[in-house]
């Protein structure tokens, strides 16, 4: 169980060794609160860290729209016009279409990859949070 104290001993201070309501209630209640706080916390390192992925996937797939974006001007612009003369427009067109579709390709691959890293979202926290509730159905296991 991550999060959780360990079960509530009682006090040996009560009369006969046992804990009064109030007692226990309070217990109960400022493990609880430590509990939500440190799923929050939990919570938002998760996120943190899977939109740091995200973004960097997001930027890798980013490039890939501005490379094949180059594709199309410089199929029409100067590569075009200077190997038309050594090898024929036509020719020309073609290698340079070729070179920026690889361009493209490989920052779209590499793109996806990084995407798939990420984690699901609150994969730990999730986790976390099953184990607290089976800890709360059986706090002596």
């Amino acid at each position: 169980m991550s999060g959780a104290t360990s079960a509530p001993r009682p006090d040996s201070s009560a009369a006969g060794g046992e804990r009064s309501i109030g007692e226990i209630f309070s217990s109960i209640t400022t493990e609880l609160s430590t509990l939500v706080r440190q799923e929050i916390a939990l919570a938002k390192t998760e996120l943190r860290q899977d939109a740091k992925n995200a973004g960097r996937g997001a930027g890798l797939l980013a490039g890939a729209g501005v490379a094949g974006h180059l594709f199309l001007i410089s199929l029409t612009a100067l590569a075009i016009l200077a190997l038309g003369h050594l090898i024929g427009h036509a020719w020309a067109a073609l290698v340079v279409t070729v070179v920026w579709a690889v361009v493209a390709a490989v920052l779209a691959k590499s793109g996806q990859k990084a995407l798939k890293q990420v984690p699901p979202p609150l994969e730990r926290t999730t986790t976390t949070l099953k184990e607290d509730v089976q800890w709360a159905k059986h706090p002596t296991n």
